[in-house]
């Protein structure tokens, strides 16, 4: 499976983001889905996870309250709503798939977001 993340760009403190990750070659909807991301200079990490049904979801500590990830199926594409956005939110933002206790089994090509102050 293929997996191409966009949405990416340039927004001021505050703003919002919505990135959409769409999977090609075959469905994921048996899949958990996860948002990682990576700053310039540090380690990735991870953001954000839903499981298989969208019945589950987990974020990192530093994004709780502002993202959301949600995922259509029927579509076979999982999106990530960033809202109130910090510039420690600056980083490239990675689509993976995998399963419950390791999302980050699949990457795929990242889409950048540089958040202003």
């Amino acid at each position: 499976v293929q997996l191409q993340a966009s949405g990416g760009g340039l927004v001021q403190a505050g703003g919002s983001l919505r990135l959409s990750c769409a999977a090609f070659g075959r469905t994921f909807s048996n899949s958990y889905m996860g948002w990682f991301r990576q700053a310039p200079g540090k380690e990735r990490e991870f953001v954000a996870g839903i499981s298989w049904n969208g019945g589950s979801t987990e974020y990192a500590n530093s994004v709780k309250g502002r993202f959301t990830v949600s995922r259509d199926n029927a579509k076979n594409t999982v999106d990530l709503q960033m809202n109130s956005l910090k510039p420690e939110d600056t980083a490239v933002y990675y689509c993976t798939e995998g399963e419950e206790d390791d999302y980050g089994q699949t990457w795929g090509q990242g889409t950048e977001v540089t958040v202003s102050s």
